[in-house]
């Protein structure tokens, strides 16, 4: 598969990727608090803005950026081969769904967010783990 990808190389901000894991953290925390039969599309929303901003910590730590949240995910099915696709699919459809919600109004059915909540967790719980053994790699 072919990527075309506007990556920026920059120098790896190891200060800005533990800000960017605390911002996850918060958003976490947000979801858990808020009502879920009345406030599924900013759930879903959050659980892919997690995913964008742990993403985004990523590429920092590779010493990279980039504009573009489709490159975000390009990248991770680029280099982080032990992704498996169906984790790849997962979040490039959340981030289509997000783009819906925050551009055209689109609702999220409580069962798109039943039947893929624990997988959001799950990548989450992985980009967390490898960004972090990525960190104490850089020390």
């Amino acid at each position: 598969m072919y990527f075309k990808m506007e990556l920026i190389k920059i120098t790896s901000d190891i200060e800005k990727v533990k800000s960017i894991l605390d911002t996850a953290e918060l958003i976490e925390s947000r979801i858990k608090i808020q009502d879920r039969n009345t406030f599924i599309s900013l759930i879903t929303s959050d659980y892919y803005e997690i995913i964008k901003e742990l993403l985004t910590a990523l590429l920092l730590i590779d010493g990279y950026k980039t504009l573009s949240h489709k490159d975000l995910v390009d990248y991770l099915e680029m280099y982080y081969k032990d992704f498996e696709k169906k984790e790849i699919r997962t979040i490039d459809s959340l981030r289509i769904y997000r783009n819906r919600v925050a551009y055209e109004g689109f609702k999220i059915s409580q069962d798109y967010l039943a039947n893929n909540e624990l997988d959001f967790k799950q990548i989450i719980k992985r980009l967390k783990s490898l960004i972090n053994k990525r960190l104490k790699e850089e020390k």
